[in-house]
């Protein structure tokens, strides 16, 4: 079995504004995630889902200081631990980083769980947003 130093690290952010997650697409453009990556040596988790929230959506805003929770997932037969955050928006920009590659949408909590594909990320945000 693997251990927790043998999993890529990541760090993700669930993005809320006014009741509404923001999802974007993979960068497949496949399906729809919330904004993560690889948590890059020297940065802390919140620096990096605030960075991913930032280049994938151009969302900017407040980190919750704990994170929500973590889930496991394969990637490229490589097990991926994600780190999650809530990002309370303060700012949606109209041009960011990534906008050529992904698009972003607002769903209710509700309906953005019907749209996420992996189990531990839906159970992240719908237990998140009940607590919210």
């Amino acid at each position: 079995m693997a251990t927790v130093s043998e999993h890529v690290r990541q760090a993700a952010a669930i993005p809320i504004l006014d009741s509404k997650i923001c999802l974007v697409t993979s960068s497949n453009g496949k399906r729809w995630v919330v904004p993560k990556g690889v948590i890059d040596p020297g940065q802390t988790p919140g620096e990096t889902a605030l960075n991913e929230a930032w280049e994938e959506a151009g969302l900017v805003g407040e980190l919750s200081k704990e994170p929500v929770g973590s889930y496991l997932y394969t990637k490229l037969g490589r097990t991926c631990h994600v780190v999650v955050f809530l990002l309370k928006v303060t700012e949606a920009a109209a041009e960011w980083p990534e906008k050529m590659l992904r698009r972003r949408i607002w769903l209710s909590p509700e309906r953005a769980v019907t749209q996420i594909e992996d189990a531990g990320l839906r159970e992240l945000i719908e237990a998140a947003t009940a607590a919210a």
